[in-house]
């Protein structure tokens, strides 16, 4: 087995332990089926330690992986980490702690995908922290590219399993602050039946209950300042559905001012991440974060309201 050129030992890290190994290493290695990497343990070509390992043995940190790879495997499935040498600036830091990241993402940078927030920050990350075959650092909910503000990150596998189970419990609120066309007044909860379309890229709102696919939105809306034909408004979502804030702010008459895939048609697309709670089930979290607005959001804010009306 150590003869084979195409022969790999991958050592396990703290984030691994505890893992299933048949799990470890579909996610060290991408580019194979999970059915592929239980032949591989079936035909004794992947081991734990030296020894035959089966799929559902458990890693320790520094556990030693040996795998011979398929001449036909196809890409690396260890691909390098990006060098942070020539890459962009991270977006600015809102709070580190318990094994999660706050940003403050600005507008047009996406969360996911290639040049987008997920790639600056493991290229950032990269050596810092240990190494780990099935953990990599990433966004912990979304966040519109359009839209700035508050997002959190991994930086562990703790840190994701908190943050992700407080989101599953409602127990981490989201406000956002949103320009939105015509005159609006007052408080209200909008409750709607979305249906995503994938194919559009779009979220609708269904005619009533039984549309196939449909989930509740739920959104809390405070109209905070009215010119008659702009309205500012705080908007804290109590479910997390796709585009949600930006389908429903559509199907209630009052889209996105610019937010032209949802009906807008004036100025531009200002949607930002404002407020994060998690009521105090992170230790030394601020109750709650404040992501403080772009430049831009806060000229046009000052422009259509008066300065005096930014929220700080």
């Amino acid at each position: 087995m150590k003869n084979s050129k195409h022969f790999r030992a991958l050592k396990t890290g703290p984030d691994d332990a505890g893992r299933r190994l048949d799990r470890v290493l579909r996610k060290a290695l991408p580019d194979y089926s999970l059915s592929l990497i239980h032949r591989l343990l079936r035909q004794g070509k992947a081991c734990l330690n030296g020894k035959p390992a089966s799929p559902g043995d458990r890693v320790q940190a520094g556990d030693v992986i040996q795998v011979v790879i398929p001449e036909n495997g196809g890409k690396s499935p260890l691909p390098l980490p990006p060098s942070a040498g020539d890459a962009p600036a991270t977006p600015p830091i809102l709070w580190r702690g318990a094994g999660i990241i706050v940003f403050n993402k600005p507008p047009g940078l996406a969360a996911h995908g290639e040049n987008s927030l997920d790639t600056l920050v493991n290229a950032w990350l990269s050596g810092k922290l240990p190494p780990s075959l099935s953990f990599r650092p990433g966004p912990l909910h979304r966040l519109d590219k359009p839209t700035s503000g508050a997002i959190a990150f991994s930086e562990t596998i703790e840190g994701a399993r908190l943050f992700s189970r407080l989101l599953r419990e409602h127990k981490a609120a989201k406000t956002y602050l949103a320009i939105v066309e015509g005159r609006m007044a007052g408080e209200a909860v909008w409750q709607d039946e979305l249906v995503r379309d994938s194919n559009a890229g779009k979220t609708f709102a269904a005619g009533g209950r039984g549309a196939a696919g449909a989930k509740t939105a739920l959104t809390a809306v405070t109209a905070l300042a009215s010119n008659g034909s702009h309205t500012l408004i705080e908007a804290r979502i109590m479910t997390g559905r796709t585009h949600q804030i930006r389908a429903q702010a559509a199907a209630h008459g009052h889209p996105l001012a610019g937010d032209r895939k949802y009906g807008g048609h004036t100025g531009g697309f200002f949607l930002h991440a404002w407020k994060l709670d998690v009521g105090g089930h992170i230790a030394g979290f601020p109750q709650p974060l404040t992501a403080p607005l772009p430049s831009p959001f806060q000229s046009r804010i000052s422009a259509l309201f008066g300065a005096h009306l930014i929220p700080l």
